[in-house]
């Protein structure tokens, strides 16, 4: 049982009133002749308690002479079928069947076993190799030692000994040392030392290893998820980063696991099955709080748009209830969503920005020059020289470049690459041998001219610039196409969308710090909103001015502020607000320049992921992001990217790309 102060935190509760005799009856009934009354089965059995169902089990043997579960598996079938049998097994056995499920046949399902094992407390452990032994009359180690490899293996068998420290009372010199012990393991060291990665990480207490998480921040520059990352691979990677994840907030783990078990085409449904069958009478309530802190949405709007049937509403039941009625947040998310603000402000603060390209060491402007020449003259053109020279050079050293080709040569080297380079691979080079702020106006011109308007390009590139970086774009667009910017973007857009993008376009943005009383004032404003929309009075537009006049015009740090204070003064985030009170191209825009405040590099990891997904590959937008942020933040999208989606973006760009545009992105992009 999970408790906060003494409170239960499970969402399935004792029925009052129980009757095992009475619900043996019940269950007999609905499954009695042609067909079976699932409805009445789901509404009994989700709404008892794992003692209660195990006392009914024993009373339909009692009254009927039958087996339940046996009974339940004949009427019912599928995902329904899974889940249902799942609630009536203890939860030791249920762990056990799902661990058999995992290692038994062909491949061997690794999250089924990391989740369980990284999860579960050391009672929770000894009970399941018991119930392992029990009900398969073999030895849980020696099964999970057959099945699994390295130091995988090593760290599942430390693990299943279910020896964790359980004193609260923690040494800081020891505190000290593991995190040393740690840092000199992996960063210091040629290699990995994994030994000691499992060995601190499986044996001491959580209260203890919370503590040297952030020792180890403080020796390393950085969260120890970063070093694990950076340190470790494959499964075994997977397992140490789950179990980090465990120390430090179980129900945030499990929440992650319950979206990206719906996220995207498909749902991973043994995973949502064995997450709300074995937390519904321990933490449910605190997942549900991370899940809507995390995703600004209910876990049970996400199930109820994700699943079906029986099976839907067997999942709703033991989720709850929903927390996000009208996007709002209870009181307990509330708070946790109001801290989680200053966590990431204090990160932000602390951010180093990185990207994937770099000055070349002993760069030679001349010498490139020739090398292009030399690659591009006589029959046939040398790309691999071209994508090497041109994706290793920053856009200092291009211009560089530029202007010697241009002295040594007479000849635009510019016009010489188009005529040499086709498709994909001739827009990524000539892209980056323009400016950036040439670039960003080239982006601009495409988005609005010919038929229809990329309006997605047109938010992404405006909401996320500096203003400096606005400003050139301006000077850019004056000079590429002899109209400004302004006008150009007037006359084709309108309405408030128009208003926008023109006040994002005039680089007006305040570039001051938080100011928390004007912060407090204008969460007040945006909050009016709500206000409006409860009494059915007001209009659209003046709702979007209001918005419009704080978004496009408050500095980041500041909005950051005044979305922490909209969230303590309306328990509703403001993103999710949005969404629900605007429509088309501004609720676009205006929850794209939320995203960019929130966490810019993020954003563009949304974006890259959505340019990837599917059938075919929108190459533009990849082309896009990719170019104008390689020398800004690349390298941290690419670690949003890894965190969000499980991939990292070098290997999403390898699958849906190829050739020499493969090529010059990978090179843009990074290592691994």
């Amino acid at each position: 049982m999970s408790s906060q102060g003494g409170r239960y935190r499970g969402s399935v509760k004792d029925f009052p009133d129980f009757d095992a005799s009475q619900d043996a009856e019940t269950l007999y009934k609905a499954m009695k002749g042609f067909g079976s009354d699932k409805e009445a089965i789901l509404d009994l059995i989700t709404t008892r308690r794992n003692h209660q169902r195990i006392e009914i089990i024993q009373a339909y043997k009692s009254l009927y002479g039958k087996d339940l579960i046996e009974d339940l598996k004949y009427e019912l079938t599928g995902k329904f079928e899974r889940l249902i049998v799942g609630l009536m097994r203890p939860p030791a056995y249920c762990d056990a069947k799902e661990i058999k499920d995992a290692i038994d046949g062909v491949g061997t399902d690794e999250k089924c076993l990391i989740e369980i094992l990284a999860s579960r407390d050391n009672q929770q452990i000894h009970a399941l190799v018991e119930a392992y032994k029990d009900a398969y009359g073999r030895d849980l180690e020696t099964d999970v030692v057959k099945d699994t490899s390295g130091h995988f293996k090593k760290m599942l068998v430390v693990l299943l000994q279910g020896t964790r420290e359980e004193d609260d009372i923690v040494s800081e010199d020891l505190v000290m040392q593991d995190a040393t012990d740690l840092f000199d393991a992996g960063e210091q060291k040629w290699g990995t030392d994994e030994a000691q990665f499992i060995y601190i990480l499986g044996s001491r207490s959580k209260t203890h290893l919370q503590l040297v998480f952030d020792e180890y921040e403080k020796i390393a520059g950085k969260p120890i998820e970063e070093s694990i990352k950076g340190e470790l691979s494959g499964d075994f990677e997977k397992l140490m980063l789950a179990v980090v994840k465990c120390v430090r907030s179980i129900k945030d783990y499990f929440a992650t696991r319950l979206y990206k078990a719906m996220k995207g085409m498909g749902t991973a449904d043994n995973t949502l099955i064995r997450i709300m069958v074995s937390r519904s009478e321990v933490d449910m309530m605190d997942i549900r709080e991370s899940f809507r802190t995390q995703y600004e949405k209910s876990l049970y709007s996400m199930i109820k748009n994700d699943t079906s049937g029986e099976y839907k509403k067997a999942l709703l039941n033991l989720c709850g209830g929903d927390d996000d009625a009208a996007g709002e947040y209870f009181p307990e998310a509330a708070q946790a969503a109001y801290q989680i603000c200053d966590e990431e402000r204090a990160r932000d603060r602390k951010l180093e920005v990185k990207g994937t390209v770099y000055p070349a060491d002993d760069f030679n402007a001349d010498n490139d020059g020739k090398a292009l020449r030399k690659a591009m003259k006589g029959f046939g053109t040398d790309e691999d020289a071209i994508i090497d020279i041109i994706t290793k050079r920053t856009n200092d050293q291009r211009q560089e470049i530029l202007k010697a080709f241009k002295s040594h040569f007479g000849r635009d080297l510019m016009a010489d690459l188009k005529s040499e380079l086709s498709g994909t691979v001739g827009k990524v080079i000539l892209g980056l041998m323009l400016t950036p702020a040439q670039f960003d106006a080239k982006q601009i011109n495409k988005a609005i001219v010919g038929a229809g308007t990329d309006e997605n390009a047109l938010v992404e590139i405006l909401a996320t610039r500096t203003n400096a970086e606005i400003h050139a774009i301006n000077q850019a667009y004056q000079e590429a196409y002899h109209k400004s910017l302004e006008d150009a973007v007037r006359s084709d857009t309108s309405g408030h969308f128009k208003r926008i993008l023109v006040s994002l376009s005039s680089g007006n943005r305040d570039e001051n710090n938080e100011d928390l009383d004007k912060a407090s004032e204008d969460a007040k404003v945006l909050a009016s909103v709500l206000e409006v929309s409860d009494s059915g009075s007001g209009d659209a537009s003046s709702l979007e001015t209001r918005f419009m006049t704080i978004l496009c015009t408050r500095s980041y740090p500041h909005l950051r502020r005044v979305f922490q204070e909209f969230i303590k003064q309306t328990n509703h985030d403001v993103e999710h607000t949005i969404k629900k009170e605007m429509s088309g191209d501004v609720k676009s825009a205006f929850v794209a320049i939320v995203r960019s405040v929130k966490n810019k590099p993020a954003f563009f990891a949304e974006q890259l992921k959505k340019a990837m997904k599917g059938a075919g590959t929108d190459e533009r937008t990849l082309n896009r992001i990719l170019i104008s942020r390689s020398e800004t933040d690349l390298l941290n999208i690419r670690h949003e990217f890894k965190t969000m989606y499980e991939k990292s973006l070098h290997h999403c760009i390898e699958s849906e790309t190829s050739g020499d545009y493969r090529k010059a992105l990978l090179s843009i992009c990074g290592e691994k």
